[in-house]
């Protein structure tokens, strides 16, 4: 089967970013919390291959951990939203148009009412500015999303024959849910948790731009961004260099996601 452009070239690059990340647990090749001053502002070379910023700190090092946070922080996120959202759809689906069902859809529109960032400031105002806290407020964000998605996906399903067939035979809602629902659905959330994979990375780089996510001493590319405003004149790759990285990974998840939806329509396979 012939695989479709973006989702090769979505796939290669998310690929890197992944690596990166990875690599980065074992391997950088500067520890990102040492300050050298002497160093400070140096140019790419052979030693430092993206350059220094004003701290001494290598960038190179600091993109690879910075990878590792933004990715760390949205998969968390976007696990949050599934592993909740996903089994809200579900019962609502299955209790449609019941008080049940209704309350599930009102709490998500009361939810979209608030955008994550000022969900974030509700919660860093009681716990404090923290990774945690913004994989908590990009979390809920995206629990509706799901709760939705999945819901209307779900409904569709319940109208057709074989469903019939299963509540004739005597089969429980849920287990009509988990057994015959869910896997007719599952592309459609992973396509939908790419999509929400990419808009995370966002997030958590807006967030940390406001001093809202991952702190200091834990690089971030929104926070490389930040700190990079003062010397935009002086050294502009450090704000060039952590923009490049967001806008590259998230047109990889785009595509990646897709070049997903692409490949699991039937109607797009048949027409290739």
């Amino acid at each position: 089967m012939k695989l479709s452009p973006s989702l090769v070239v979505g796939a290669a690059l998310s690929a890197f970013y992944l690596i990166a990340a990875l690599v980065s647990f074992a391997w950088t090749p500067y520890p990102v919390e040492e300050l050298n001053i002497a160093d400070k502002l140096r140019p790419p070379s052979a030693t430092y291959w993206l350059g220094t910023d004003h701290f001494g700190r290598d960038v190179f090092s600091m993109l690879m951990v910075g990878a590792r946070t933004s990715i760390g922080v949205a998969v968390m996120a976007v696990g949050i939203g599934m592993g909740i959202g996903v089994p809200l759809g579900l019962a609502a689906a299955a209790n449609r148009n019941s008080l049940f069902d209704e309350f599930i859809m009102r709490g998500n529109d009361l939810v979209f009412a608030f955008p994550s960032l000022v969900i974030a400031i509700l919660i860093t105002a009681v716990f404090g500015p923290s990774a945690i806290n913004a994989i908590l407020a990009i979390g809920i964000f995206n629990i509706p999303v799901f709760a939705r998605v999945t819901r209307g996906a779900a409904l569709s399903l319940w109208t057709l024959d074989y469903i019939f067939s299963a509540r004739v035979a005597g089969k429980r809602a849920f287990l009509i849910s988990v057994e015959h629902i869910l896997p007719n659905i599952a592309n459609l959330l992973v396509v939908q948790g790419t999509i929400q994979f990419s808009l995370g990375i966002l997030m958590e780089a807006g967030l940390s731009y406001v001093g809202l996510g991952t702190q200091p001493p834990t690089p971030s590319w929104g926070r490389m961004l930040a700190e990079a405003q003062t010397m935009i004149y002086l050294a502009p790759r450090l704000a060039l260099l952590p923009g490049l990285a967001i806008l590259t990974m998230v047109l990889g998840l785009n595509l990646l996601g897709d070049g997903l939806r692409d490949h699991f329509d039937p109607q797009i396979r048949r027409a290739r």
